[in-house]
């Protein structure tokens, strides 16, 4: 399916659509050791160089590895354009999973499909889209998967009102 327009509203999104994000996120050193840091993360692998390349103390190859909670967020802000322009919140994020390291100078990309659509039980003015999201690396290599489920505007209700 193409890209979704900057009006994706809750009535846009169908169960099976399937999105390829268009753009890329190349991560650096810096803002894995800032994230690393600011989140009190003590585990070397993600900031030691010379214990990671002498001892390869984690059994991943020898360098650093990129801090997970840094890379799942970054696949899902890589889809926020096309699926959550018209968020009214976050609702969940389920079944996350990490299934490869990713690396200082490694490129990020993500593609998301929609396993579930239903309406809020609470308000009429939004519905609930649940994403089942893929990050993968520069070599088409997945990096990790999860599922987030999106509270969204309902074009009915906030096109009338505005």
């Amino acid at each position: 399916m193409a890209l979704t327009s900057n009006d994706n509203y809750f009535e846009d999104f169908e169960t099976g659509d399937e999105f390829e994000h268009a753009r890329g996120k190349t991560i650096g050193e810096f803002e894995n050791h800032w994230v690393t840091h600011t989140t009190m993360n003590t585990a070397e692998g993600h900031f030691n160089r010379h214990r990671m390349e002498d001892d390869d103390m984690a059994g991943i190859g020898g360098s650093r590895v990129v801090v997970g909670y840094l890379v799942f967020s970054t696949v899902v802000g890589l889809t926020a354009e096309d699926t959550s322009e018209n968020a009214l919140g976050d609702v969940a994020y389920d079944n996350i999973r990490l299934t490869a390291p990713t690396r200082h100078g490694d490129t990020l990309y993500a593609r998301s499909t929609v396993i579930e659509k239903r309406e809020a039980e609470d308000r009429g003015d939004a519905g609930i889209v649940r994403f089942r999201i893929v990050g993968t690396n520069q070599d088409d290599e997945k990096v990790c998967e999860l599922e987030r489920e999106v509270l969204l505007k309902k074009r009915s209700h906030w096109m009338e009102t505005d």
